[in-house]
């Protein structure tokens, strides 16, 4: 695809600026400069593309699920023959190293539409039989157009997550990615129309949530929301989704807790909470934000944990060697150094970083860099160790025993997900189940399978993605009834 300076819609299976030609300016955060213009949508906007997906919708629904995979396995194709522009792409918007969206992001993004693909062929219906009297089977039916809105953290990744089951499953979709990781988007929605995928089925909308995003969830053509995002946008989501009836899944905030026990094999623990905490600059819901430290582990584990962080070096995204990139704006740099003046008000102890970090080289004077934190010393009820920073900050706690874990872990008002540490089998399946959290790893952290559920308790949302899940929210049950 050829490089552009603007960013426009993709409705009806063409670019198209937005109805009014009011544009954003699109800002890399490595260097604080903008490289693009992306479509500030409106109403209108999300309007003409919510009736192109409704155009599309009967041809494409009345397609075999075979047929359907087919022309999805093709785009996966295309995406795995550009994984490095996506990659170049990736890492420009959104401040990441390129090794990772080339190592993580956009392979996961082609598997996303994979698996879909081929769990929608293989699909089945329920039978239950009523012995002499009648016989009952369940169909699932698309709903028609599929409203997706997915943030700017994993951009290429979540968007994928969203769209593979909502066509695979015969729905037509309208997306809205972040306006302030647009190019991903863009670029998918070229290879969608190179991949012979109908015009209509696929239509991306850029803009801004309070507009383009709110147009899209109370349109009333639009039978199904699925967001990942903030909790706060997504109780306003629920609540206009209440209002009309309309189906609903929400992936919100996490504030995870990494839970080690001392008999844990410590190297892999600490390794991997490094790895937890500071992976995307620690712009991943699920990542491991609160480290808790049975107490006769904690000096150990805390000074391992706080090297690490001291370890890695912010670089410019767009080298092979950086491991540690910038944070995606100036102003969400602004958030994370006020939650870590928070926390030195609070009491806290920074034993690593706690700054703004310098620009790497020249280009990326400008640029939006932040040292990796640890914080020790805060009281478990403060905001700081309560509500989700979204950056490179982890703060360490100790506790005693299994119920002061348990206590600690479901302290927060989320429940998204969670890691534990410890040998002992039967302590790892009883604290597991204790834990309030719609995924824990045991021993591990982000080891995914796209065949079982995923989303999070309290705060962190409702509904579950991923799997059979995601089929079923994306479809719509009818039983049949037939007398003998």
């Amino acid at each position: 695809m050829p490089v552009m300076t603007d960013l426009p819609n993709h409705i009806g299976g063409e670019f198209r600026a937005p109805e009014r030609d009011a544009w954003l300016d699109v800002i890399e955060p490595a260097t604080g400069r903008p490289y693009a213009r992306v479509a500030d949508s409106g109403a209108a906007d999300v309007d003409a593309a919510v009736h192109a997906a409704r155009a599309a919708y009967p041809g494409w629904s009345g397609l075999s699920a075979r047929d359907r995979a087919r022309a999805i396995m093709r785009l996966a194709d295309l995406l795995e023959r550009d994984i490095e522009p996506l990659a170049r792409a990736e890492s420009i918007d959104t401040g990441k190293p390129i090794a990772l969206a080339r190592r993580v992001d956009i392979p996961r993004a082609i598997a996303n539409f994979r698996f879909f693909a081929g769990a929608s062929i293989h699909a089945s219906g329920e039978f239950h039989d009523m012995p002499g009297e009648a016989i009952n089977y369940t169909l699932r039916r698309p709903r028609g157009v599929a409203g997706l809105i997915s943030p700017w953290n994993l951009p290429l990744y979540l968007l994928s997550w969203k769209i593979a089951p909502a066509i695979a499953t015969g729905n037509t979709a309208v997306a809205k990615p972040s306006e302030v990781t647009p190019k991903t988007a863009t670029m998918l929605a070229a290879l969608a129309s190179e991949s012979g995928l109908p015009p209509g089925v696929l239509n991306i909308v850029h803009g801004r949530g309070p507009t383009a995003g709110a147009a899209l969830v109370e349109h009333p053509l639009v039978p199904a929301i699925s967001f990942t995002g903030s909790t706060r946008a997504g109780r306003w989501i629920a609540g206009r989704c209440g209002e009309s009836l309309k189906r609903v899944s929400l992936e919100l905030g996490g504030k995870n807790p990494n839970v080690i026990f001392a008999d844990a094999d410590l190297d892999q623990a600490c390794e991997t909470a490094v790895r937890a905490a500071f992976t995307n600059q620690g712009q991943i819901c699920l990542c491991g934000s609160r480290v808790l430290v049975q107490c006769s582990a904690y000096e150990q584990v805390v000074e391992r944990i706080a090297a690490g962080a001291r370890g890695l070096v912010p670089g410019d995204p767009l080298e092979d060697e950086t491991r540690f990139g910038a944070l995606v704006s100036a102003e969400h740099l602004d958030k994370v150094q006020s939650a870590v003046e928070s926390a030195r008000r609070l009491g806290g102890q920074v034993l690593a970083g706690g700054r703004r970090a310098g620009p790497p080289n020249a280009r990326c004077e400008g640029g939006c860099f932040y040292e990796p934190t640890v914080i020790a010393g805060l009281d478990p009820a403060c905001e700081i160790e309560r509500e989700e920073i979204f950056g490179p900050v982890v703060t360490v706690t100790p506790f005693d025993d299994e119920d002061h874990a348990v206590a600690l872990a479901n302290g927060t008002p989320y429940g998204l997900a969670a890691m534990l540490w410890t040998r002992d089998l039967s302590r790892a399946h009883r604290v597991a189940e204790r834990i309030e959290a719609g995924i824990v790893w045991v021993n591990c952290w982000m080891l995914r399978d796209l065949r079982t559920p995923f989303g999070g308790t309290k705060d962190s949302g409702v509904g579950r993605e991923g799997g059979l899940e995601a089929l079923r929210f994306f479809t719509e049950p009818k039983n049949v009834c037939a007398k003998i």
